[in-house]
């Protein structure tokens, strides 16, 4: 069977854009959540998240692209940039019916949807932009990345709310497994930071209510937590048949091995109680990786902060992993950069594979109180050294969709 690794990272972070910044932010333990400031919030009770300040798309895309563009398709095109850049590809070299993108959104433009939205109902249908489906559609960011990599092999948008940068990571291996592909550029993006959105987040309780203290609020796996954190961004992976790496000679952060994913098929917003749904998931991504229990050495969770949520993915961990549950570090990435929803699993998989290269696993922010239903090794304070070999990393979305990840060190 064909091998594949990853050779390119490309993080467009509420905590730093490009490789070099989020892994500096992630070891100096930089805290990305504060009070929204590029967000119209109307009467929404929520004014914090994990912004991106000051992003720039014109340093990726013209003036009239930019214009023209959804933000969440901005970051999606950032990050592919990023991840070519630093794989140092030579895009024109390849053949380009085995070049392909998946990289999914949980939104994708609902920016966009929002604004024009006001302007049918402020100003008449009319006024609505010519631009408006194009930036809205949640394939686009797959399209735009497409047509400036001149990728024209596989190219799918993976929609599996929280779940979706994990899946598309997932297929794109799997194109590479079943020979459609060579490489994959691969990810999940989301620029949802708008007031409509955390209205619905905060309508239905998931979200966090600490306004006087936004900072703490993000707090996976502790007593106190409350809710999640809204965060927004972008992250895309260069996935390589091993082979096409290594007779190029790219530098290989880490191999994906395995992949699992499932639906709980019970609710369509809380996780199964009993964590079984997770859970087959995790066994399918051992099993494609050919590991026992006791050779994961770490996990990046889910860990939303959510009542339900780490409770449940907790006793997942517990009921697979049993007596080796104590030797497994488990942090939450977005205890840093808030949840990306669906560009979430990507931008924390960039972190695993920066705890593989480091033998460094970044602290999960604001764990100051152990919950006794949350019974695992949780990474706090100043992080943990250690040598890891292999990890998982855990994403699970609204409609009960479970995706894993399995990397090895290599």
């Amino acid at each position: 069977m064909k091998r594949v690794v990853i050779t390119g990272l490309g993080p467009v972070s509420p905590i730093g854009i490009g490789k070099e910044n989020y892994w500096k932010a992630l070891r100096e333990r930089v805290n990305g959540v504060g009070l929204l400031t590029g967000v119209e919030l109307f009467d929404c009770p929520i004014n914090f998240g994990a912004e991106i300040k000051n992003f720039d798309p014109t340093i990726w895309m013209d003036n009239k692209e930019a214009r023209r563009s959804d933000r969440a398709i901005q970051f999606a095109l950032a990050a592919s940039i990023l991840a070519v850049e630093d794989a140092k590809l030579d895009t024109e070299g390849l053949d380009p019916y085995r070049f392909g993108v998946y990289i999914g959104s949980g939104q994708g433009g609902i920016a966009t949807s929002f604004d024009q939205f006001k302007v049918m109902l402020e100003k008449g249908s009319r006024k609505v932009s010519p631009f408006f489906i194009p930036m809205m559609i949640s394939n686009m960011s797959t399209a735009y990345v497409a047509i400036r990599h001149k990728a024209k092999g596989p190219n799918l948008c993976v929609v599996t709310a929280c779940a979706t940068s994990i899946h598309s990571l997932g297929e794109a291996y799997h194109a590479i497994i079943r020979d459609d592909a060579d490489v994959m550029i691969s990810g999940g993006t989301e620029a949802g930071l708008k007031a409509i959105c955390l209205a619905g987040f905060a309508s239905m309780k998931a979200l966090s209510t600490r306004r006087e203290a936004p900072e703490k609020a993000s707090r996976p796996f502790d007593k106190d937590r409350d809710g999640f954190v809204m965060g927004e961004g972008a992250g895309a992976l260069i996935l390589e048949e091993l082979e096409h790496a290594k007779k190029r000679g790219a530098h290989i952060y880490a191999e994906l091995v395995g992949y699992g994913t499932s639906c709980d098929a019970e609710h369509i917003t809380a996780p199964a109680a009993d964590g079984n749904g997770a859970a087959y998931a995790t066994k399918k991504a051992l099993d494609m990786a050919g590991w026992k229990t006791e050779d994961v050495d770490y996990i990046n969770a889910h860990g939303t902060a959510t009542q339900l949520n780490d409770k449940t993915e907790s006793l997942m961990i517990n009921n697979i992993f049993g007596e080796h549950t104590p030797n497994i570090a488990v942090n939450s990435t977005k205890s840093l950069i808030g949840h990306c929803l669906g560009a979430a699993g990507a931008l924390e998989t960039i972190a695993a594979i920066q705890a593989i290269e480091e033998g460094y696993v970044h602290p999960t922010l604001n764990y100051e109180i152990p919950d006794p239903e949350c019974n695992i090794n949780v990474v706090s304070g100043e992080g943990l050294h250690k040598h890891m070999k292999h990890t998982l990393i855990n994403s699970f979305g609204f409609g009960g969709h479970n995706g894993v990840l399995g990397l090895s060190k290599f």
